[in-house]
């Protein structure tokens, strides 16, 4: 369990501010949802942690894929297999929730 860190989190387990995450934190989130982060898992939630340094939201799903398009090389089908096979019950529960993103209120389950 989280204990120590239950206070920078909210009722469903997000981060309340982003700006309080740090790699620990990700481990501990990670293992919360039984995965063990490695490079590939480091390399999105890098680029997760990037994109909302400049704009300060969260990045939806298709930002996610057209980075692994453009900077990792897979054709955009393979992406996204990709990313459901790292984070296999979906992009919101697991992605966003181990960047410490905020949980994205508007969109539907990614």
């Amino acid at each position: 369990m989280l204990s120590n860190t239950q206070s920078v989190l909210d009722s469903e387990g997000y981060v309340v501010d982003p700006a309080h995450w740090n790699r620990e934190l990700a481990r501990q989130l990670a293992a919360e949802e039984d995965l063990v982060l490695g490079e590939s898992y480091w390399q999105i939630l890098g680029f997760m942690r990037e994109y909302w340094q400049e704009h300060r939201v969260a990045p939806d799903v298709r930002h996610v894929i057209e980075y692994l398009v453009s900077e990792q090389g897979f054709e955009k089908r393979g992406a996204k297999k990709h990313l459901f096979d790292l984070f296999p019950y979906g992009y919101v529960k697991q992605a966003c929730k181990i960047a410490g993103m905020q949980r994205p209120r508007a969109w539907s389950t990614g």
